[in-house]
C-alpha cells in the first residue's frame, strides 16, 4: 500500500489557483523533494495532508484512510526556528512532546516513555546533550531534537518543510542522514519541501515541482532540465550545472537561486 495517495487534488486561495489536478503516490521508502518559487504552495500541499488546510478538490489519503488531524503515523519535521535563550525545557523533554504531546490533561509519563524517549535521542546523536536547556544549543542540536520529536512514533510518512534552513553544511548533513537512515531502515515515505535540492540531490527518488498553477513530477533528470521548467513558467529558465550542485536561473519574480525559490 502507498504511504500517501493524492488523487485530483486542487486548492485555491481566493481566486487564485495554487494547484490542481495533483496526483500523488508516495510509496514506503521512497524519497520526494518539492520544489517551487515562492507562493506556489509547497507549505501549503503539508498542510493539507496534515489536515490542516481543505482542499477545494480531489482527495488525500495516508496508508490508505482519509487525511485528519493528529495522525500519529505522519511525523512532521518543520523550519529551524531558535528556541527562546531563557526556554527552561530540557532537551529531553523536546523529544518527550512527540511522546506525550497528544495525551488529554497534564502529559503524565508512562511505563516504556522513558526508554522511547532515551532511544530517540540516541538515534539522533543528541543523547550527550539530554539534559541541557534547549535555549543553550545550537540550531543544528535544536534541529535535532524536532528531527527526533518526529521520529518517536515511527512514522510511515515524513513530512519535511525546508528543515534545512538555517543549518551550516555539516548539521544540514546530519539532518539529511537521520531522515535517509529513518526511510531505509523503517521504509518511511518521505516528502521534503527545500529550497536547494543540492543537499539532498543523492537521496531523491522523485522531485514534484510546482510553479504557478502547474506542476511536473519525475525524476531529478527528467524535471530539472531548462526546456521542462521553461515550458512549467512559460518564460526562458536555464538550468545550469557547476560541478555537482545544479543553479536555475531565470525565474519569474524570483532572484536566481539554487532550485527556483522558496516558499
Amino acid at each position: 500500500m502507498s504511504v500517501l495517495e493524492i488523487r485530483g487534488a486542487g486548492l485555491r486561495r481566493g481566486q487564485r489557483e495554487l494547484w490542481a489536478g495533483l496526483d500523488l503516490k508516495v510509496e514506503p521508502g521512497e524519497f520526494i523533494a518539492v520544489l517551487g518559487p515562492s507562493g506556489s504552495g509547497k507549505t501549503t500541499l503539508l498542510r493539507s495532508i496534515l489536515g490542516l488546510q481543505p482542499l477545494s478538490e480531489g482527495s488525500i489519503e495516508v496508508e490508505g484512510s482519509p487525511v485528519r488531524r493528529g495522525n500519529r503515523r505522519i511525523g512532521y519535521i518543520p523550519q529551524h526556528r531558535p528556541f527562546a535563550p531563557d526556554t527552561g525545557m530540557r532537551a529531553r523533554d523536546v523529544v518527550a512532546l512527540g511522546v506525550q504531546g497528544t495525551r488529554f490533561g497534564p502529559p503524565v509519563p508512562r511505563r516504556g516513555d522513558r526508554e522511547r524517549i532515551d532511544s530517540v535521542l540516541s538515534a539522533v546523536g543528541a543523547e550527550h546533550y539530554a539534559n541541557r536547556r534547549v535555549g543553550e544549543l545550537s540550531g543544528g542540536e535544536q534541529q535535532r531534537l524536532r528531527v527526533g520529536q518526529a521520529l518517536v512514533d515511527s512514522p510511515s510518512l515524513l513530512l519535511c518543510d525546508e528543515p534545512l534552513s538555517s543549518l551550516d553544511l555539516a548539521n544540514q548533513q546530519g539532518v539529511i542522514e537521520i531522515i535517509d537512515r529513518q526511510r531505509r531502515e523503517h521504509k518511511a515515505g518521505v516528502l521534503f519541501v527545500t529550497h536547494d535540492i543540492n543537499p539532498i540531490m543523492g537521496k531523491v527518488d522523485r522531485i514534484l515541482y510546482l510553479a504557478r498553477g502547474r506542476f511536473m513530477l519525475g525524476t531529478p533528470d527528467e524535471v530539472l532540465q531548462s526546456r521542462v521548467l521553461t515550458d512549467l513558467y512559460g518564460a526562458p529558465v536555464f538550468v545550469l550545472r557547476a560541478g555537482d550542485r545544479l543553479v536555475v536561473v531565470g525565474v519569474p519574480d524570483a532572484d536566481a537561486h539554487d532550485h527556483g525559490g522558496d516558499e
